[in-house]
């Protein structure tokens, strides 16, 4: 078992579970780079003594690990602590997911992946755990939108938003500037009742933008970049 090197004060303590040493040290050095201190373990059982002695802000956890399954692992902590915990397995079977959150993971992504994209739903669990919930109002000029009624209002106007809509809405207002890609979309309001994968992850921005083009003819709030995905324009 290992931490990454550096100092600690204000960082999320994030435990890597794989017994691939070469992803290990890949899933390392980008959870690293991104500002984490990151510890590892290559078996069960340093993970659950990692659990038992090192307080850590979540666990991403492989299933196929040689002493103990990582089904076990997540049983053997829920019994102690709420720490969230992403599973990430070769396993592509519906089953493994469902289990893997029925017994009380958090989130289950399958191999290969993005590194980006597990990066991104790690920090929306610590957010979550930590109890970081945005301001109930974002304000952008004459756009509103109130987080607490889910409503979306331009000078006074208002407009109907689906649920998925407005989560899909919002999260790129809560990071207004900067690009995210369908993938990170998808990670980021993954909870959403996403029935067609990115296929109705698509359609539903394409309603989005037609919604606020008709609510606000003369902005362009979500713009495309070419290539990489869309981007919130607080300027509109």
């Amino acid at each position: 078992m290992e931490k990454t090197k550096g100092g600690d004060a204000g960082m999320d303590r994030v435990l890597l579970v794989d017994d691939d040493q070469k992803l290990l040290d890949s899933n390392e050095a980008y959870f690293a780079s991104r500002g984490y201190l990151v510890y590892r373990a290559e078996t069960a059982h340093e993970a659950l003594e990692l659990l038992r002695q090192t307080p850590l802000d979540c666990m991403v956890l492989d299933i196929d690990l040689p002493d103990r399954d990582g089904f076990q692992v997540c049983l053997q902590a829920r019994k102690s602590s709420s720490l969230p915990i992403v599973f990430l397995s070769g396993y592509t079977e519906e089953e493994n997911r469902i289990r893997g959150l029925t017994i009380g993971g958090d989130d289950y992504i399958t191999k290969p992946f993005s590194l980006a994209e597990l990066e991104l739903r790690v920090r929306l669990r610590i957010q979550r755990s930590k109890g970081a919930v945005p301001p109930p109002l974002l304000q952008f000029g004459p756009l509103a939108l109130d987080l607490s009624n889910r409503a979306v209002a331009f000078e006074g106007r208002s407009r109907e938003f689906s649920r998925l809509e407005f989560d899909i809405l919002c999260f790129l207002a809560l990071h207004p500037g900067r690009t995210f890609s369908y993938e990170e979309l998808y990670a980021g309001v993954w909870e959403a009742p996403i029935q067609e994968g990115l296929h109705c992850l698509q359609v539903t921005v394409a309603k989005v933008r037609q919604k606020l083009a008709e609510l606000a003819p003369n902005h362009t709030y979500i713009r495309t970049v070419r290539g990489k995905g869309y981007l919130f324009d607080p300027q509109g």
